[in-house]
């Protein structure tokens, strides 16, 4: 059964089933050597030259610009905006906000502070969240806790309603048909790592409506490249998304490089980790990542076929 938190004047937490895999979003826990040298795995194919042409974005709406300019929005996140392009991202996925949006895994809510404040008037925005019933790290109870308190205040944000995402165990996003855009940023290589990205792209099939969007931004790893085997660099073939959204019934409507940063070369030791905002860098070790700029990423409009 799924289990919804809805936040009215109170936070109310709900028990849900075991974590069976890592929470799937950042900051990662993980500190692994990046990319393997030893990976047999051969690049993936050219599925991205024969998807939809890239689109422009759309004029940011005057509420939506309000909602990133707000004067509570904190300092820290304002400056991820020059690598995150949050105007340019919502625009090219068309969220209104009359909509019903689900934004997949938040972590500590960098996108929830804008969509809470766009849509807390005529919309909903429903954060499927860590299922923090198991044994899950004590960093992560902390973002949580932390998404939970900020999140708490409908006045500002509305009322969110929060539900436990651990897919595939746990991948109920909802009545089907019943979301007009189901939006992931930067999750991609978590639920790969654990096998479950089908499950996502079922889960997030079910629940739009018919001619609904699925947004998604990732960090890229170049086409001629061998990922690793565990997904432990954070980077993922934008080709290797795209193919498992299609089997999930998809279409690729459009694709932009607003998020695209031609100086990251994707083989960090760290992988994405080593770059902006984590910055999680060796003794030793004295490139300038902060000179790089957060990671290189691609965004994809998948859409829900009309019935």
């Amino acid at each position: 059964m799924r289990t919804t938190i809805k936040w009215g004047g109170a936070v109310v937490l709900s028990a849900a089933f075991l974590m069976a895999c890592q929470p799937a979003s950042e900051p990662d826990p993980a500190q692994d050597s990046g990319h393997s040298s030893n990976s047999s795995e051969p690049a993936m194919s050219s599925v991205a030259d024969a998807a939809a042409p890239d689109s422009a974005s759309l004029e940011p709406n005057p509420a939506l610009l309000a909602a990133i300019n707000h004067p509570n929005r904190p300092e820290a996140q304002r400056r991820r905006d020059a690598f995150r392009n949050p105007a340019e991202t919502l625009s090219f996925f068309d969220v209104q906000p009359d909509m019903r949006v689900v934004e997949l895994s938040p972590g500590g809510g960098w996108y929830s502070e804008i969509l809470g404040r766009y849509l807390k008037d005529n919309g909903q925005l429903i954060a499927a969240h860590w299922d923090m019933s198991g044994e899950v790290s004590d960093m992560y109870r902390r973002i949580r806790a932390g998404f939970d308190e900020r999140f708490s205040n409908p006045d500002a944000f509305g009322e969110i309603e929060v539900l436990p995402f651990n897919p595939p165990e746990r991948s109920d996003l909802g009545s089907p048909g019943s979301a007009d855009r189901v939006l992931s940023f930067r999750n991609m290589h978590s639920w790969a790592r654990d096998g479950a990205l089908p499950a996502v792209f079922d889960a997030a099939f079910d629940v739009l409506k018919p001619g609904g969007v699925m947004g998604i931004v990732s960090h890229r790893l170049p086409a001629d490249r061998p990922r690793d085997p565990d997904y432990r660099s954070g980077y993922i073939h934008e080709d290797e998304v795209i193919e498992l959204a299609r089997a999930s019934g998809f279409e690729l409507v459009a694709r932009s490089e607003i998020n695209a940063n031609p100086l990251d070369t994707a083989d960090h030791p760290n992988g994405v980790w080593n770059l902006p905002p984590s910055l999680r860098v060796a003794d030793g070790d004295d490139k300038d990542y902060a000179a790089i700029g957060e990671s290189d990423r691609f965004t994809l409009k998948f859409q829900k076929p009309d019935a």
